[in-house]
């Protein structure tokens, strides 16, 4: 049983976007800090009244976040 639930978190053109690794769940945020309360708000959403073990998930699994930034930005010429 996994016992964190992955995102990807990315920063689109106007929002941070997060795509869930493990459940089908993407969100979106004008800021990190209001991404963060989506991705639990969505998580909550998507496995409320579900049993987690059909979603191999052990009882009250963690949020793991991993955020991407792009190198070319502070690449030299």
């Amino acid at each position: 049983m996994k016992r964190i639930v992955q995102f990807h978190i990315f920063q689109g053109e106007t929002h941070y976007v997060a795509q869930c690794v493990d459940l089908p769940i993407v969100t979106q945020g004008k800021t990190l800090d209001e991404l963060i309360e989506n991705i639990k708000e969505a998580v909550a959403l998507q496995l409320e009244g579900e049993d987690l073990a059909e979603f191999g998930l052990a009882p009250e699994p963690s949020i793991l976040a991993n955020f991407e930034v792009g190198i070319e930005a502070y690449a030299t010429a």
